[in-house]
């Protein structure tokens, strides 16, 4: 993960991938997904056993966000 100032100097950095637009995400944005429960209770010991319904609260964060398209989806 790369952490820039704006989106124009995300698409100014030399490694900039034409394409890779959709992965670019607010740190506001970060915060709220990585705040969700997926994330926040990944030490709990029950979580094993909670991770479906953890998975559908993160998707639902991601869809929120609008973040849907291929680049959030988890390859098959």
């Amino acid at each position: 993960m790369n952490l820039f100032r704006s989106e124009e100097h995300i698409r100014n950095w030399t490694q900039f991938e034409a394409g890779t637009d959709e992965g670019i995400i607010s740190l506001n944005d970060l915060v709220k997904l990585f705040s969700g429960k997926y994330f926040r209770k990944r030490m709990d010991p029950d979580w094993v056993s909670h991770s479906r319904e953890y998975v559908m609260d993160m998707l639902a964060t991601l869809q929120e966000l609008g973040k849907t398209g291929p680049f959030w989806r988890r390859p098959k």
